[in-house]
């Protein structure tokens, strides 16, 4: 089984313009997300899928740059940018992951293919029960389960979700909740407004060794630096 992580970015964001070329310990958020993506040993591609859009033309130069391989498509249609990348790569499953997650964790993504590979689920996914941190959002859904999305009429937010489709259909996707064992839900590590940026920023400058940070030396840096959560506490979530 072919398995592709298909990391979806753009400069374009109503709240955080350019947000994935922030500085985050001397690399770039979209630098981040690749290393650590790649560093799962999971994959046997990372695709980041971009727009047309002259704006993101140095969104494709610096993921090329940084080691994945590149498509661009419609901007708001971001299901069809993961059926040109599914198609590119030749993948027999997808893991979707979005460039604002810096401190998605290899480990996490690992497990998620490993119980992919057991082959009793269209999609394994992160986010069914909420118990990680907003931030290190992760689905891992067949080719085939893609390829009925792309062929099913779509609303623009489904097109531009990606995924919604399939939990609205349990009665024809087998989905697998993957969990923490315990509730991190409440913290907020995604990059969306200057105050996770913030956060972030103190997080990967206060790791020991930001290369390698995973999601439970983040938990002890919090408990650590309890006023650090009340940074971005407040930032709600964009509602799909």
């Amino acid at each position: 089984m072919r398995i592709a992580a298909i990391i979806q970015a753009r400069m374009g964001s109503s709240r955080l313009p350019g947000k994935i070329l922030e500085p985050l310990a001397g690399k770039t958020v979209l630098q981040r997300v690749i290393e650590r993506v790649a560093a799962s040993g999971a994959f046997d591609e990372v695709v980041v899928a971009t727009t047309v859009r002259p704006i993101d033309d140095v969104a494709a130069e610096h993921a090329a740059q940084y080691g994945a391989s590149v498509v661009r498509g419609d901007e708001d249609n971001v299901l069809s940018r993961y059926g040109l990348a599914a198609a590119a790569s030749n993948a027999d499953a997808i893991m979707r992951i979005t460039a604002d997650c810096p401190l998605i964790d290899p480990d996490i993504l690992g497990a998620m293919v490993d119980r992919f590979r057991v082959g009793d689920a269209d999609l394994v996914s992160n986010c069914v029960r909420r118990s990680f941190p907003r931030g290190l959002d992760a689905e891992l859904f067949s080719r085939a389960a893609l390829d009925i999305m792309l062929a099913e009429p779509m609303t623009a937010p489904q097109r531009e979700h990606v995924t919604p489709f399939l939990y609205a259909h349990p009665e024809r996707f087998r989905i697998v909740s993957h969990e923490w064992p315990q509730d991190l839900s409440d913290y907020r590590l995604t990059l969306d407004t200057p105050e996770d940026l913030d956060l972030l920023t103190r997080i990967f400058n206060a790791a020991p060794d930001p290369d390698t940070i995973r999601l439970a030396d983040v938990v002890v840096l919090l408990q650590t630096h309890p006023d650090w959560c009340s940074i971005n506490a407040h930032i709600e979530q964009k509602k799909i």
